[in-house]
């Protein structure tokens, strides 16, 4: 069984964290099943968010009365120090606890420094100063701000999409992470459901003393996958590794991981599946994307305005409108029966 360090939080878990974003889609009832029986398997630390809708709710409930034996970590995405302590409060609230064990600003277009005229860091501190926060953290999907964040010594911990796709940047941001003594908490360790193979997204990350992924789960079946890895880690080698080979090849550069920061669009495309179908068609049932409601979906591509405000909100960079185009035209051929 593999442990990580979170740095110099001192946090030591298990190499399995859950990330609670997907049970918001889940009842209450399963939410905290779910939860509950993560706990029974052996992990510890379970990362939400203020944006998450009721995904903390159901994590207070989850953990009511065993709160010191786990560690909870959740987001802010306030822009004043006003939001800063309404969302402090109220995640306090929900997550029935008086204290968390690490709070992160929730990717923010910079990093947040004392004296940067916005009064969010000089909050954060003054929350860690009071015992309502014990750590703080940062997520970010943009490589400049998560390497200014390491760099500042500002920071116990940066969240960061890694997974077997990581590009040398993001490896860079890995090391210096630990260099710096600073806790690095992988997410999108499945890039947004693109890698299928959950043994080797899992050896691949065990490869790193000092990253801890967090899953999003929402399914039984996906939290017993990755309970069982905490007795038997999948080794990295033969299949697994000629696999990882194989995705790397295939999912190399310029496509959409389907994190959703280009939402919401003014003319109601589901950009961050939309701009993905292309690989949703062929790496998972393809049966669920073609739909009628999904054909709905694609067809709203026509109606884009070629605003670029997705584009100007990618983190990767990504040259949104034209990756819908390129989708829907795909989208269309196989609907015309185009094969696989």
């Amino acid at each position: 069984m593999s442990k990580v360090t979170l740095g110099k939080t001192g946090i030591t878990v298990d190499k399995n964290g859950f990330g609670a974003l997907p049970v918001q889609r889940v009842s209450q009832e399963e939410g905290v099943r779910l939860l509950r029986m993560a706990y029974d398997g052996g992990i510890r630390f379970f990362d939400t968010a203020r944006a998450y809708t009721d995904s903390e709710q159901k994590v207070g409930e989850a953990f009511e009365g065993i709160r010191e034996t786990l560690f909870i970590a959740t987001k802010t995405a306030a822009k004043s120090p006003e939001e800063f302590w309404k969302d402090l409060e109220t995640s306090l609230k929900l997550l029935r606890t008086d204290y968390i064990d690490i709070y992160q600003f929730h990717n923010p277009p910079f990093c947040p420094r004392p004296g940067d005229g916005t009064g969010l860091y000089e909050a954060m501190q003054e929350a860690k100063n009071q015992g309502k926060i014990r750590h703080i953290g940062i997520t970010n999907h943009r490589l400049n701000v998560a390497m200014e964040a390491v760099e500042s010594g500002l920071y116990e911990t940066l969240q960061f999409p890694f997974c077997y796709l990581a590009t040398d940047k993001d490896l860079q941001v890995v090391k210096a992470c630990e260099e710096a003594g600073m806790g690095f908490i992988a997410m999108k360790a499945l890039s947004g459901g693109l890698i299928t193979n959950s043994a080797a997204a899992y050896a691949y990350l065990d490869q790193f003393p000092g990253v801890l992924p967090i899953w999003g789960i929402q399914k039984e079946t996906e939290l017993r996958e990755f309970l069982s890895y905490m007795k038997e880690p999948p080794a990295l080698r033969g299949e697994l590794k000629e696999l990882i080979e194989r995705d790397r090849n295939e999912l190399s550069g310029n496509f959409c991981r389907g994190c959703g920061y280009c939402m919401p669009c003014p003319v109601g495309i589901e950009i961050n599946n939309c701009a993905r179908m292309s690989l949703l068609l062929r790496r998972s049932p393809s049966a669920a994307q073609l739909t009628p409601e999904a054909q709905e979906k694609m067809k709203k591509i026509e109606n884009c305005l070629h605003c670029n405000a997705c584009a100007s909100k990618c983190p990767y960079g990504l040259d949104t409108p034209r990756l819908l185009e390129e989708n829907y035209k795909d989208y269309m051929e196989v609907l015309a029966g185009k094969p696989l």
